[in-house]
């Protein structure tokens, strides 16, 4: 989320605190270099599809907090069930699949390498110009 330009600095922009006792949430980030507000985060490395149960506690999680704003990831799918239920609630949560945390990655050069560049060329008109 640092990467993506959420937060101060580097040093006190977000924090993890998933774990044991973590209360439903895995981090916390800055939402702007002031930290005028937070946004709680929830991580699940799944590869299936997280329902609308696991959202509910995430959402029970935020309101706990009296937060305003989450982003729930995951490495798999959300259900139609869960999609439609953030769409009726508050507070604010974002859902960001694998295929969305993968085009994140990709956007903001995370987690990934360039292996090949390709080079386009066109047809310089200023060289055949007559002088």
């Amino acid at each position: 989320m640092v990467s993506v330009g959420y937060g101060g600095s580097r040093a006190d922009a977000g924090k993890s605190i998933g774990g044991t006792g973590d209360e439903g949430v895995d981090g916390i980030i800055k939402e702007d270099r002031l930290g005028l507000d937070v946004i709680y985060l929830q991580a699940k490395r799944w590869e299936g599809t997280v329902g609308r149960p696991e959202v509910q506690k995430f959402v029970g999680a935020l309101h706990g907090k009296r937060a305003k704003k989450g982003v729930f990831i995951t490495a798999g799918k959300f259900s139609e069930d869960a999609i439609k239920y953030v769409e009726t609630i508050d507070p604010k949560v974002i859902l960001i699949d694998g295929r969305t945390l993968a085009e994140l990655m990709i956007d903001f050069n995370l987690g990934t390498t360039t292996s090949g560049a390709y080079e386009i060329k066109r047809i310089d008109s200023n060289y055949y110009s007559e002088e």
